[in-house]
């Protein structure tokens, strides 16, 4: 009767269409009250606990950091970078997109963030130079959820945090799978448009854009450099990227490179000039924040709950007695991985990202490593599939972004990228059978 009633009362909270974070709030409660024999005060320190974290800092800093990057100029100059060098291809600019996709998320942490700032540049390059529609939105939708997958990732900091693995590690596993679900996207985008036309290649321009974007190039190096060799901590990893993202909008990337201040101008004059014209401003830079600040409003007490909900089931056992039951009904490891692929595949089609992470990752790391999967490996894998929910109904929020900037139909988005499902499908398949693509160095 008791679980009876947690289950009428979440069902009656989601009827009444309230947030998820109310409902999950109030299970937690009704949970500590009829089911821990806890009280509510328990709650409040459980809250606390979660959020006095060290590393729940690099969420906001990557968050903002990602944000200043797609509101100036770093993203544009990345997509310059790429397609310098890409223009020789016979599909060099959806290769450019791929690759300017991989190259933005691998400085912000976000794959909503990296579709938006490469997609507003990129749909219209690609549909204006004679690419399909389909292809262009189904590119663009697919290569910007390397963002949940390449470090720095947000998932991935939240899988660490609620599952106690090594974040840095967490990091350097993405790396390659990241890569390789790069190359398959960029391998699938030229031979799809191996018949579109090719530019010549320009060394003066390759030039010119090398020195326009080699700032931004250099930022995931010093980011993963420096956590790879022990310099900093991915929380440090996060100031790093915002400091370092401010000081180049605000004093490198300005516009008055190209719009001198009129002459005669004193000192004090050229520097108003400078703070007028540059691509950053404080009034934005005050937009960002607002805008990073309510995005933060929703994902940390959903974190501040589910750590709650983690700490009461630790107490129970009732991951272990999980754990046990399956491992003595179920004899073939392979069957258990199966399966645990299936229900993440399928949360991730129900749920974001973030949610999913919160409930399954405390479950479900204890069954992987009853199997022999390493913690690490299971959180890439646990990643991976929630990535491809990014991109199937009813709540792949790529599909839902992507209608709304590209301006399409929702079954367009949808029809645009099941080629890009499919080579996902194939990529999951290899990152589960070959641990070494994630782990190889670590060792």
């Amino acid at each position: 009767m008791v679980w009876l009633g947690m289950l009428a009362l979440a069902l009656g909270m989601l009827v009444l269409r309230q947030s998820l974070v109310l409902v999950l709030a109030m299970v937690t409660v009704y949970i500590h009250v009829f089911v821990a024999d806890g009280k509510v005060e328990y709650l409040i320190q459980d809250f606390w606990f979660a959020a006095d974290r060290e590393v729940l800092l690099s969420i906001p800093l990557f968050m903002l950091a990602g944000n200043v990057m797609s509101r100036g100029s770093i993203a544009r100059r990345l997509v310059n970078f790429m397609h310098a060098f890409t223009s020789p291809i016979p599909g060099g600019l959806a290769v450019a997109a791929v690759l300017s996709c991989a190259a933005f998320a691998a400085i912000n942490g976000s794959s909503i963030v990296t579709m938006l700032a490469i997609g507003s540049i990129m749909y219209p390059a690609l549909t204006a130079s004679g690419y399909s529609e389909r292809f262009a939105v189904g590119a663009i939708a697919s290569a910007g959820t390397l963002g949940i997958i390449i470090p720095p990732s947000i998932p991935l900091i939240l899988y660490g945090i609620m599952t106690d693995v090594n974040i840095a590690h967490l990091f350097l596993a993405g790396v390659g799978p990241g890569l390789l679900l790069m190359a398959m996207f960029a391998g699938y985008s030229f031979w799809v448009n191996r018949k579109m036309p090719r530019e010549p290649f320009s060394a003066a321009g390759a030039w010119r854009a090398t020195l326009g974007g080699i700032l931004a190039i250099a930022l995931p190096v010093i980011m993963m450099g420096g956590i790879y060799t022990g310099r900093f901590s991915p929380t440090e990893a996060g100031a790093v990227a915002l400091a370092y993202a401010l000081v180049i909008e605000f004093f490198v990337h300005a516009r008055a490179e190209t719009l001198p201040a009129p002459a005669g101008t004193g000192p004090v004059g050229r520097l108003k000039h400078h703070l007028a014209t540059r691509e950053m401003d404080l009034r934005l830079l005050g937009t960002v924040v607002l805008e990073t600040s309510r995005l933060l409003a929703i994902l940390l007490p959903l974190l501040c709950i589910a750590s709650s909900l983690n700490t009461i089931l630790d107490h129970s056992g009732a991951p272990k007695q999980m754990v046990q039951h399956l491992i003595g009904n179920i004899d073939s490891p392979w069957v258990i991985m199966v399966g645990i692929n299936l229900l993440l595949l399928v949360a991730g089609c129900v749920m974001d990202v973030g949610s999913a992470i919160l409930i399954f990752a405390p479950l479900l790391k204890p069954l992987a490593q009853s199997i022999g999967v390493d913690p690490v490996h299971f959180g890439i894998i646990m990643i991976s599939n929630l990535e491809i929910g990014y991109l199937t109904p009813p709540v792949g929020l790529n599909l839902i972004v992507a209608m709304a900037a590209f301006k399409v139909s929702f079954g367009t988005v949808i029809r645009s990228v099941q080629p890009f499902i499919a080579i996902m499908a194939a990529w999951l398949v290899l990152v589960i059978v070959y641990p070494a693509i994630s782990l190889f160095l670590l060792r």
